[in-house]
């Protein structure tokens, strides 16, 4: 029987809701189901996030730290974390047995810690040990606070995976939109359609639908 694939989930700015959103779309054993989900981040603010999921909505989940994703159980009701160690319990503000929302917002330490953790998931699946990756939920201006200039996730990955041509495709269902520009102004929006960009995104389309199985895309 072929095995579950592996998915590699960023757990996103850790000042920012992705740890929370993270323990409640894991708590859903169906996901379990279907893959072995493995997340990249930091086991201080993982800890964090399942006690406060276990406050305010009653959600028992458990954190196992790893150094290397050989060392994942996939275990329902244990979360897997390879713990990049960026974020320290101290960094933390608030009250885990009173949880309030984390009140920092956009941090350099912040930007800093989810660039690593998309960068990281990106070299997990280059190597072959994860077979898929999810990105969770990042500020595009903690990341630039950080140093590291970047419009969002697309442009990381287009970089870090050697990809030059390239677009974000956002998809539900049977429908899928594919985007000319990306997180810019609109006066820059509506400077970047040009018929050669129109047409390449409409090619890169046809092709990614394609290999997603879909034999005759409109």
């Amino acid at each position: 029987m072929e095995k579950k694939p592996i998915l590699g989930i960023t757990m996103g700015d850790p000042f920012g809701n992705g740890p929370e959103i993270t323990v409640k779309a894991l708590a859903d054993k169906s996901v379990y189901d279907r893959c072995r989900p493995l997340v990249i981040g930091d086991v201080s603010c993982m800890e964090y996030a399942v006690k406060a999921a276990k406050t305010v909505s009653g959600i028992d989940m458990k954190v196992r730290p790893i150094h290397a994703v050989s060392e994942a159980n996939f275990e329902y009701g244990v979360i897997d974390v390879y713990d990049m160690g960026i974020v320290k319990p101290e960094d933390i503000p608030g009250d885990p047995e009173n949880p309030m929302p984390f009140r920092l917002g956009a941090t350099a330490l912040g930007g800093e810690a989810a660039f690593r953790y998309v960068v990281k998931v990106i070299d997990l699946a280059m190597k072959g040990e994860v077979d898929a990756t999810v990105t969770n939920a990042l500020s595009k201006e903690a990341i630039n606070m950080a140093g590291h200039h970047y419009s969002g996730h697309t442009e990381i990955y287009a970089e870090y995976t050697g990809t030059k041509k390239y677009a974000m495709m956002l998809a539900h269902h049977d429908f899928r939109v594919v985007h000319v520009s990306t997180h810019v102004s609109l006066r820059e929006a509506c400077d970047r359609v040009k018929k050669a960009r129109v047409l390449e995104v409409i090619e890169i389309a046809d092709k990614v639908c394609k290999d997603m199985g879909i034999e005759h895309p409109k």
